[in-house]
């Protein structure tokens, strides 16, 4: 049996032959040791062929080919050009590092693959002494095309799609939350310390944001009159608060404070209604950006849900590859474990229960509502993440079926069949593909009618210049020659003429 190994470099393919392949089967720890020693290790393995890559991109699709478990055309190529092939008296085996390329090898090539036994060791000799055993080859050069390719590779699996990148859901999310509680620590601080000065408004003006903009307005409570009426109906939205907030600043129990304070609580103030205001900034590209990246689940379930579904996930592509079980129970680990250690109940519900769908059923329906919620969004975050069209069509169908199913628990009212809704829905979103190919193909054809209306118009106009301009030069020409006057090429010959004769 004849064993050759196959090695994957940023440079290019190598394909390596071992000898006494037996004894090295049977002597691992020799060949252990053979491997940090370049001459014995040259005495076991040989180089056969060596394939570069021609540029970059060519390297950065083979190895992302290889990273996918499939055959690159470079390789097939080189393996079945450098590679011999088997017969019966002698079997050849090919030895690889990843199990799916040498199953994509073995199917496309026919050819026995084998990435056990010795062949992890022999990698690993070869990927120490690669540089030593391919001539022309340094340590330098291969340091750079693993550190470009490297970059490349990275690169590309990063910038998978822009418009489509869940990475800013889950940072906008996580932002969001941060953000909240901070609002929320910041509005009890304001709270509580401009009470010192005007304890009746908390009464007043209950809600945290409204408390922080009347205390930036009022400033000193003494500074109000009946003129700042018009300023608080515009804040509170509402007069008679505006005429309550005025009566109890004339007559409020407060203590005085000094100008220094009340200039630490009015910017202190307007920093957390700029905080309110971005946090309202930041809903609104989370909207947008759930709207881009997973219409279905947001449809479904809201925006803030399904972006914590996604952040909990780590990506689109694991929510879409986790179980409907698994989705129901996300966000719900710790009291799992804990019901599983100590035997009692499990959870029924973890980041869903957010959702109003779960608020809406009784009870004795809500682990049912939250199994059936959770089939909804395993299905939306899939579509969402395998189509290539975003639509809302699919979700907008997902949730009438909830809808459907709360009806069904209350008053017995029987569903619709999943497929039938299905069914409807790939046709409506056949229809507004199709529409809206009709569409750009009317607006394509009126631009091309366009460009070639105006290269006519512009075609024409040109020509009819250059025969008005032609036909003007040979009226001249023509009017010269009947009057008997010479033309300026001649009249310059002349006067040339006449005055080399006078020199």
């Amino acid at each position: 049996m004849a064993l050759h190994v196959l090695y994957e470099h940023a440079a290019g393919y190598a394909l390596f032959s071992v000898k006494e392949f037996e004894e090295i089967g049977m002597l691992l720890p020799q060949v252990e040791a053979s491997i940090l020693d370049l001459a014995r290790f040259n005495s076991i393995v040989k180089l056969v062929g060596f394939h570069p890559f021609k540029t970059a991109v060519a390297a950065l699709n083979n190895v992302n080919a290889i990273s996918e478990g499939l055959l690159p055309d470079d390789l097939a190529t080189f393996l079945d050009t450098t590679l011999p092939k088997s017969s019966k008296k002698k079997q050849v085996t090919l030895g690889v590092a990843d199990a799916k390329l040498g199953a994509a090898i073995a199917e496309a090539l026919s050819v026995q693959c084998s990435h056990i036994g010795a062949v992890p060791e022999v990698l690993r000799g070869i990927r120490h002494h690669f540089p030593s055993l391919v001539k022309g080859f340094t340590d330098q050069s291969a340091a750079v095309a693993q550190l470009g390719l490297g970059h490349s590779y990275s690169r590309c699996k990063v910038k998978f799609n822009v418009h489509r990148s869940d990475n800013m859901i889950i940072q906008s999310i996580a932002l969001l939350d941060q953000l909240d509680k901070d609002i929320n620590t910041f509005s009890m601080r304001i709270r509580e310390w401009y009470s010192y000065h005007f304890p009746e408004l908390v009464k007043i003006v209950p809600e945290n944001y409204l408390f922080a903009k009347v205390a930036h307005f009022i400033k000193d409570r003494k500074s109000l009159t009946e003129d700042s009426l018009a300023g608080l109906e515009e804040l509170v939205m509402d007069s008679e608060k505006a005429q309550a907030i005025i009566n109890a600043a004339k007559m409020s129990m407060g203590m005085d404070i000094s100008v220094i304070d009340l200039l630490n609580i009015e910017m202190f103030a307007k920093r957390v209604v700029n905080l309110s205001d971005y946090r309202q900034q930041l809903a609104g590209y989370l909207h947008s950006k759930m709207n881009n990246v997973a219409p279905n689940l947001q449809t479904l379930i809201g925006d803030q849900v399904g972006a914590r579904l996604i952040s909990k996930a780590g990506s689109l592509t694991n929510l879409a590859k986790y179980p409907a079980s698994t989705v129901q129970i996300l966000g719900a680990e710790k009291a799992l474990f804990r019901a599983l250690k100590t035997k009692s109940n499990t959870p029924k519900y973890g980041l869903l229960f957010n959702s109003s769908f779960i608020g809406r059923a009784n009870a004795k329906n809500k682990g049912r509502i939250s199994r059936f919620l959770a089939n909804k969004c395993t299905i939306a975050s899939r579509i969402d993440c395998f189509s290539e069209t975003p639509t809302t069509v699919f979700g907008e169908a997902l949730k009438q079926q909830v809808e459907d199913r709360l009806k069904f628990y209350e008053s017995g009212e029987i569903p619709r069949k999943n497929l039938d809704v299905m069914q409807e829905a790939i046709a409506a979103v056949a229809a507004d593909q199709s529409a809206s190919a009709k569409k750009k193909k009317k607006k394509n054809k009126r631009k091309v009618d366009e460009t070639n209306g105006n290269g006519d118009t512009n075609g024409a106009d040109e020509s009819q210049q250059l025969n008005g301009s032609t036909a003007a030069a040979e009226l001249d020409e023509t009017v010269n020659s009947t009057n008997g006057e010479p033309k300026k090429k001649k009249k310059k010959k002349s006067k040339v003429a006449g005055q080399a004769e006078e020199a």
